[in-house]
């Protein structure tokens, strides 16, 4: 709990209005890569439309960790789908109140249509279920 509250701390630091179960407000959201954004430079999680540690997604590695060639421009595509879907008009934020294991507020974002990010990232085979899914691309 001790890190929810940090992170919270930071978000409304950074100058995203947050509190659990409610919508952010973020000057600026980017995609870091397929499954992590950035409010105001602070990373979150998205999820999928269910529970937190429920519905999940993982996305190919774009850095360092990626195991291949293939799987980093996987990794590109899915960040470049990802930036797609927070630029269109009407997406909204919503915190859970849950951090994953790197302290990340675990969010849905929500777009104009009811669907989340996530969901479409699945649909459109630029992610993975997880902790279902298999983690390697190549």
């Amino acid at each position: 709990m001790p890190y929810l509250r940090a992170t919270l701390l930071a978000l409304v630091l950074a100058g995203c209005a947050v509190s659990p179960k409610s919508g952010m407000q973020c000057t600026a959201l980017t995609a870091y890569d397929g499954d992590t954004v950035k409010c105001d430079g602070v990373s979150l999680r998205p999820m999928g439309p269910g529970a937190p540690y429920v519905s999940g997604f993982d996305t190919p590695e774009i850095n360092q960790h990626a195991k291949c060639p293939g799987e980093h421009e996987l990794g590109i595509a899915a960040r470049d789908r990802m930036r797609d879907l927070i630029r269109a008009p009407g997406v909204s934020i919503v915190d859970s109140g849950e951090v994953d294991r790197f302290d990340r507020p675990l969010v849905w974002l929500r777009l104009a249509s009811g669907a989340t990010a996530g969901e479409i990232l699945l649909a459109e085979g630029h992610a993975r279920a997880w902790p279902d899914g298999a983690k390697f691309w190549c």
